[in-house]
């Protein structure tokens, strides 16, 4: 029997702000004990803030304060897909206005994601397919 992903844990300086900043990215909610408190700086003191999508999907990403910054290449990041609806040009000037910067990790030129980074440094990927546009090419392939 196999387990199931409760969330993924990001090490960070600053909780609140990256768990703010991942939920408009990702359209989630924050959660924990001050998520729901007029007060933004009982959020701001919080160690660990966390984000959950709304359909109710299993999944979360809890933030957690560290004391250290972030020094090296994350061995473990996300890759984004744009929703049904939009684009990857779209998405990427919406991450960008957003905060998020384009980095070269040695991904070359000749890819079709962007290689991006968040607020604190960690990276990302912004694929090219939207959902749809995947099983469609999927579906290509299995026929």
């Amino acid at each position: 029997m196999g387990l199931v992903v409760g969330q993924l844990s990001v090490d960070c300086g600053e909780p609140a702000a990256l768990a703010q900043w991942w939920a408009q990215v990702l359209g989630w909610h924050v959660v924990g004990s001050a998520a729901d408190d007029e007060d933004n700086d009982a959020l701001a003191d919080e160690d660990e803030v966390g984000i959950e999508p709304d359909d109710g999907s299993p999944l979360g990403v809890l933030f957690l304060r560290v004391p250290e910054a972030k020094s090296v290449k994350n061995r473990l990041h996300l890759d984004l897909r744009p929703q049904d609806g939009s684009d990857q040009e779209t998405e990427l000037a919406r991450l960008i206005e957003l905060g998020a910067r384009p980095v070269d990790i040695g991904q070359g030129l000749d890819v079709t994601w962007y290689v991006l980074v968040d607020p604190e440094g960690n990276e990302f990927c912004l694929l090219r397919s939207t959902p749809s546009q995947l099983a469609e090419a999927l579906a290509d392939v299995l026929d």
